[in-house]
This record gives structure tokens, C-alpha cells and sequence, in this order.
């Protein structure tokens, strides 16, 4: 196996890092780092400095898994994106990537075939810190990314896709995020769930916008987005659909497990819910956590059969039950209401909450990513205008 080297750049590519503590500053000279499927990405990442970026090159990486120690490392594919095999490996029997703690980011690469014995195997395991996750694949994990508990820590997934729940382990999940201070989700889309959830989150926090979670035909999930400890939960945009096939009717699931003394609040707005399946749905199911709960469901628009948990106010707040002949062509992934529409502009201004604004500024464009929303007088329900 050849060694890893350093990215020349006359001849060494450097940028500088400042560290701000106790008001003293340091400085620390970081390196970008060149890697291909020959090198020992294990080795590059235990020698890596703070502050380095790992440049990863296309390619399949077999068996090469490893943990990030460091408290400031970008890992980035380049020239394509390379795919991280498990092929029966893991870090610490955890994962492909075991993130310690620190500020990490993550981008453009493909994580595959994770499997442990305690079932608990990731794409990424994520201990601590702040991790950012951009345009990287999931695939055949299983769990796609797995959290820690810590209190402080936060997860940010930005573009990024989850598909392909095995069926030889017990309730994979697309995404599992345990009890951390906050975890953000947008631009990514989720399908082909087997028994797990495709999300689920015990974050205190949860900012989950303009993401296409449809488990698609043949899919088997569970919930297909659950926060079962409540929680800040803020559900924008988004294309979530049941399939045919769903081991569970319930779509969005919060405080079915109980809560702790965290603050709360249910916030859906936006969202276009889609059940393919002939047994009604469970679109959104808030369960009793024994205190008040502010919630706002604003502007969502129900596709196929199915119920939800609806308070007087929601009735005049741009929620509508349609059949799928109003959207314009789901089965190819066109989710916006037809041009002619009737609906158009039959929402209404969702206001904010908590000094949040609840109204949209994105939409979910495919196959994954965002695309910026105009801001508007008018409104319609589900997740595109």
C-alpha cells in the first residue's frame, strides 16, 4: 500500500486556521491532504494535523474505515465521489467513520454496507462536537448516520441521500439522531426503508426543511419522520410519502415516548403528505406529554387516505385533503399542485412562532438540494408555490 501525500501546490497547499481562546490567539498552519483508493485512509487520519483537509480522490475504498480525533477536519471527495466500502470492517465497531469530537465537516462522498453485531452499524457514527454532512450518500447501513447522547453536540445535514435499508438486520434507520442540542435537515431526500424510520430524532431541537422523504415503491418503513421525546420540532417544505408497503400507518410521529423538561413545540408547515397505500394514513400523530404544547399546522396538503390529529384551529389554517390527480405527476417525482389547480393561493400567511418564521424560503429541487422562494403575499398549500 503506497503512502498517503500532500496535495503540492508550490509546493505544499496551506491555509491558516485562527484559534480564539481565553483571547489569546494561535496560529496553526493546516495542510490539504491527497488520498486514492491506494493509500491507508486509517493511517492519514490518526496523522492528520488540526485543521488539515483530506482531500479523498473517486474511487472505491474497501475495508477502509477509521475515526477523526482531530478538532478541526474537512473530509472532501473530489473528482467524483468516492464510495467507502465496510466490506465487513468498521472503526471501533461502530461505523465506516467514527466521529470523536470536534468540528468536523464531511462532503461528497458515499458511505456503504455498514454492518456490527449489535446492529447499531453507520455510514457515520457521530460521538460529539459539530459535525456538518454535505452531498454524501447512504447507502445499505444499517443505520445511514447514528448520534451519540451529548447534550452539546450538533448535526447538520445539508443535500445529502439515504436509501437501500438492508433486510438482514432488525430496524435499520436511514438517520438516527440521539438526544443532542440540535440537528438540522434540508435539501436531502430519503427512500427505501425497511422496518426502521427513515428520520428519526431525540434532539432537543429539530429544524427538518425542504426535503423529499418519500419511501417510494416497495419501501417498508416505519415512520417515515419521528421526534418521540417532542421536543423543537420544526417541519417545513418537506415531501414526505407513505408507501404501499409501510410496516407502520403513522407518517410523522412526536412525543410518542415521552418527554424530559426540554421546551417544546410542534411546528408543520408546508408540507405536502402523500399516502400511496389503500389503509388510511396516520399523517401526523401528537401524542400527550402531559403539558401544553404549542403547535402550529399550517398549510399542509394531505394526498390519498388518511387522518391527523387536528385542532380547531388548524381547520382554517390552509390544510386540505385532495386526491393525487392535483399534483402534477408524482409517479416522476413532480410533486407541485397542477397549474390550474384550484388550491393555488388557498393557504394562508403561517406568521411565526417562538420568533421563528414559519414561511418558507426554499424548496426541495431533486434530486437533491434547494432552490430559493421569492418571498410572497399569497400562498398555497404543500411544499412548492
Amino acid at each position: 500500500m503506497t503512502a498517503w501525500r500532500r496535495a503540492p501546490a508550490a509546493p505544499r497547499v496551506r491555509a491558516w486556521a485562527v484559534l480564539l481562546a481565553g483571547g489569546l490567539a494561535a496560529h496553526a498552519a493546516a495542510a490539504t491532504i491527497a488520498v486514492t483508493p491506494a493509500d491507508d485512509l486509517a493511517k492519514v487520519l490518526r496523522e492528520a494535523g488540526d485543521g488539515d483537509r483530506i482531500d479523498i480522490a473517486a474511487g472505491e475504498y474497501d475495508g477502509q474505515v477509521g475515526v477523526i480525533l482531530q478538532k478541526h477536519l474537512t473530509l472532501r471527495g473530489v473528482g467524483g465521489r468516492p464510495v467507502l466500502k465496510a466490506a465487513g470492517h468498521s472503526a471501533e465497531g461502530k461505523a465506516i467513520l467514527v466521529v470523536r469530537d470536534g468540528q468536523v465537516r464531511i462532503e461528497n462522498i458515499e458511505f456503504r454496507g455498514a454492518r456490527v453485531p449489535d446492529g447499531n452499524g453507520a455510514g457515520i457514527r457521530f460521538e460529539r462536537g459539530n459535525l456538518t454532512v454535505v452531498r454524501c450518500a447512504f447507502y445499505d447501513n444499517q443505520n445511514g448516520i447514528l448520534t451519540a447522547n451529548f447534550g452539546d453536540a450538533e448535526l447538520t445535514v445539508q443535500d445529502s441521500e439515504f436509501g437501500q435499508a438492508p433486510h438482514d438486520t432488525a430496524l435499520p434507520h436511514l438517520l438516527y439522531v440521539g438526544r443532542i442540542a440540535r440537528f438540522t435537515l434540508s435539501g436531502s431526500r430519503f427512500g427505501g426503508g425497511y422496518d426502521g424510520h427513515l428520520v428519526k430524532s431525540r434532539a432537543r431541537e429539530s429544524i427538518v426543511r425542504y426535503n423529499q422523504l418519500v419511501d417510494g415503491p416497495g419501501g417498508h418503513a416505519a415512520y417515515e419522520l419521528e421526534f418521540p421525546n417532542g421536543g423543537r420540532a420544526w417541519v417545513i417544505g418537506n415531501i414526505i410519502g407513505q408507501s404501499a408497503t409501510t410496516s407502520n400507518p403513522v407518517v410523522v410521529s412526536f412525543g410518542a415516548e415521552g418527554t424530559d423538561d426540554r421546551p417544546q413545540g410542534l411546528f408543520v408547515v408546508n408540507n405536502t403528505f402523500i399516502n400511496e397505500g389503500l389503509k388510511p394514513a396516520f399523517f401526523v400523530r401528537m401524542h400527550d406529554l402531559g403539558k401544553p404544547v404549542e403547535r402550529v399546522v399550517a398549510n399542509n396538503l394531505y394526498i390519498g387516505l388518511g387522518v391527523t390529529d387536528v385542532a380547531w384551529q388548524d381547520l382554517l389554517r390552509g390544510n386540505f385533503v385532495a386526491p393525487p390527480q392535483v399534483l402534477q405527476d408524482p409517479a416522476v417525482g413532480q410533486y407541485g399542485l397542477g397549474l390550474d389547480s384550484i388550491l393555488r393561493h388557498r393557504g394562508v400567511d403561517p406568521g411565526t412562532a417562538q420568533g421563528q418564521s414559519l414561511r418558507p424560503d426554499a424548496e426541495f429541487t431533486p434530486p437533491v438540494g434547494t432552490r430559493p422562494l421569492s418571498a410572497r403575499s399569497r400562498w398555497s398549500p404543500g411544499a412548492y408555490q
